[in-house]
């Protein structure tokens, strides 16, 4: 009876301990959606307000819709030409980053050969090193081969730069999917380039699409290098180039709503993207993980 009532009691103290942490974990949970999602609510709150509205209450909520902060911001401030710059660029780099990062992956993940692991932990390694540090021998690299100021040169530095962590996500991802398919495939004379782009790459689809959504993050919002490699006619200049010329004109021509206007349309095409494949995001980073 004792026993009993030890384990009773036991179960008592475990359900409330787990409760205690359940209510911490939430409320974590709910502040860090706060803190993440606070910011972006209140830029596009501001980008619906007057310009004297944001100076006399910039918490405030609109009083007014000033659709024209959008016309403003499209037009005078040629937020719509940076966004087209950038639309060009992302295409071509976009593209050249996982139809080559996707080959090496499922190469390094797949085969066995002399220097397997040396090249895996090359383009591991590429993680680690600071764009920073090569930012002046990719101006000299690119103004020797002549690509410097040009889309091209910019297209290649992206798809350099996004390499190392889109193998190393897809390699991860390629082991987990079954050899059996991928064997039957060579048994029915498939080569190896049919197999992988219309057996493996289409199995892959969920890692695919996660690591091109991080891709397009990181190349759709890169400053620094557009900043350096492509200092020349203002017309091809990306969004967040764009967007830093925009703040400085309006910080002083006092436009405060056209600016929010048009740092809200800079997050519409990533939460589009990020909404249209929120599920595929989810499977591809749970399948990635389990081996």
């Amino acid at each position: 009876m004792s026993n009993t009532r030890s384990g009773e009691g036991a179960e008592v103290r475990a359900g409330t301990g787990g409760g205690v942490l359940n209510v911490f974990a939430h409320s974590f949970l709910v502040l860090w959606a706060v803190l993440a999602a606070g910011p972006v609510l209140w830029v596009v709150i501001s980008s619906f307000r007057p310009h004297s509205d944001l100076v006399s209450d910039p918490f405030g909520l609109p009083t007014d819709l000033a659709w024209e902060n959008f016309s403003n911001a499209w037009s005078s401030a040629d937020i719509g030409r940076y966004a087209l710059n950038s639309a060009v660029i992302l295409c071509g780099s976009l593209t050249g980053t996982m139809l080559l990062g996707a080959m090496a992956a499922y190469v390094v993940a797949r085969f066995t050969f002399p220097g397997n692991r040396a090249v895996h932990l090359l383009f591991t390694g590429g993680m680690m090193f600071p764009v920073f540090l090569a930012i002046v021998p990719l101006f000299f690299v690119l103004n020797n081969f002549g690509l410097l100021n040009t889309r091209q040169g910019l297209i290649l530095v992206y798809i350099a730069y996004s390499l190392p962590f889109t193998v190393f996500f897809l390699v991860s991802f390629f082991r987990t999917l079954p050899g059996a398919v991928q064997e039957a495939a060579t048994l029915d004379g498939a080569s190896h380039t049919r197999t992988f782009f219309q057996i493996m790459m289409p199995m892959a689809r969920p890692g695919l699409i996660s690591v091109g959504i991080f891709n397009f993050l990181g190349q759709w919002n890169q400053f620094v290098l557009p900043r350096v490699l492509n200092v020349g006619d203002p017309d091809d200049a990306v969004l967040p180039q764009g967007l830093a010329a925009l703040m400085v004109q309006q910080g002083y021509e006092g436009d405060w709503g056209a600016l929010y206007a048009g740092v809200t349309l800079a997050m519409l095409p990533v939460l589009a993207v990020y909404v249209a494949f929120q599920r595929q995001v989810q499977t591809g980073l749970t399948a990635g993980a389990v081996r």
